[in-house]
């Protein structure tokens, strides 16, 4: 039953949301280190690459992945899958409908938004931000809509890899945190885990 399922999904959603609000101190911490460096490393590489005004519209985007991908780990939204996936459909999303409609902007938007919604859904990777990459896309200076597809390449992929790297790194710090969720690396981190207690023996 649909709504059955609607109810699961909202349990999950709510257990997941109030797990992430008991982590301690130390959690707190890798969340905030992780956050500062990813965000550090795209603002320091793309800060003399682009225009004020687009400057501030796509760390706008990469900082709510932030939240997701450092604060809400365990989040479907925030897994690698949707980080990348999300981003870097929407862009192609946004720089299409730029093109189809480049002297209607306000139609260019919505379609840019409505319809990398639906992508994002059809491909499985959802990613809330992904919306704000393909509205950038359409509103973004001249030298964001020059870009053409390059856009999708730089500065969406590579600032999504980049927080990506980074999440794997800060968010399997500790043993309370692990990102991805999958299964597939849980088993691959605990093999690396008692190969490292073998060593010490």
């Amino acid at each position: 039953m649909p709504t059955q399922k609607i109810k699961r999904n909202y349990r999950k959603a709510k257990y997941v949301l109030y797990k992430e609000t008991l982590v301690d101190f130390k959690e707190h911490f890798w969340a905030f280190a992780g956050a500062f460096t990813g965000m550090g490393i795209i603002a320091y590489l793309q800060y003399n690459m682009f225009p004020k005004q687009d400057f501030v519209f796509l760390i706008g985007s990469f900082g709510a992945s932030c939240v997701l991908v450092y604060g809400v780990i365990q989040s479907p939204l925030a897994q690698p899958r949707n980080l990348i996936g999300g981003h870097v459909i929407s862009a192609l999303v946004g720089v299409t409908a730029a093109k189809l409609f480049p002297d209607t902007i306000w139609l260019a938007s919505a379609v840019a938004v409505a319809l990398s919604v639906v992508m994002m859904q059809i491909t499985k990777t959802l990613h809330p931000p992904g919306g704000a990459t393909a509205l950038i896309a359409v509103t973004g200076s001249p030298a964001i809509l020059k870009l053409g597809y390059w856009y999708v390449i730089s500065p969406v992929l590579t600032g999504a890899t980049i927080l990506l790297v980074v999440a794997l790194i800060f968010n399997n710090m500790t043993s309370n945190r692990q990102y991805p969720t999958s299964k597939k690396f849980t088993k691959f981190k605990n093999r690396i885990r008692h190969a490292a207690r073998r060593s010490k023996i």
